[in-house]
């Protein structure tokens, strides 16, 4: 037999997916990896004028946003690939957002050039995003140790489901009949 072939009369069934703490960690993530997207989508939007003339930075957190929301894609589909490259971004976006903030909030003076959104607001959404990537980093490795890949073989409409809150043949105290 193949791999990844199924015997005639059995499904891959994977157990790790139906237990609850794996379903809500999938959930956090996602709203995590779309919360940062979103912060930063308004951080590029509100400081694009600004963020242009230094480099070319608009374009990086237009990178980001468009990775974020398709780590997010990937999560929802229990893609546990993407977690630790989420995790590792996040530190980039972490370091990122911990230098930028403080400037942010030193061109709130007469002289600079002015952004779409307040200055201070902008640099609120930074310091806002740096817990927000601790968060992220912290569940998207939880997640990732949850081994959401496993899988298993069980007979077509055994009706045996060991996930989502019902207990397993190693917890009910039950002995199989010799």
């Amino acid at each position: 037999m193949a791999v990844g072939e199924v015997r005639p009369g059995y499904e891959l069934w994977r157990p790790n997916r139906e237990k609850p703490e794996s379903v809500t960690t999938k959930f956090i993530v996602v709203l995590l990896l779309l919360a940062s997207a979103g912060l930063a989508l308004l951080v590029t939007i509100g400081g694009w004028t600004l963020l242009e003339g230094g480099g070319g930075m608009g374009m990086v957190c237009l990178t980001y946003v468009a990775l974020y929301v398709l780590f997010a894609f990937y999560v929802l589909r229990w893609n546990r690939g993407v977690l630790p490259v989420a995790s590792a971004l996040a530190i980039l976006l972490l370091i990122f957002a911990a230098v930028a903030a403080p400037s942010w909030f030193a061109r709130d003076k007469s002289g600079f050039e002015d952004a779409l959104l307040p200055i201070p607001l902008i640099g609120l959404m930074l310091v806002i995003l740096i817990p927000l990537q601790v968060l992220l980093i912290a569940v998207a490795m939880i997640a990732f140790n949850q081994e959401w890949h496993v899988e298993e073989e069980r007979p077509i409409g055994s009706g045996e489901d060991y996930g989502a809150g019902s207990a397993g043949p190693d917890e009910s105290g039950a002995q199989p009949a010799t």
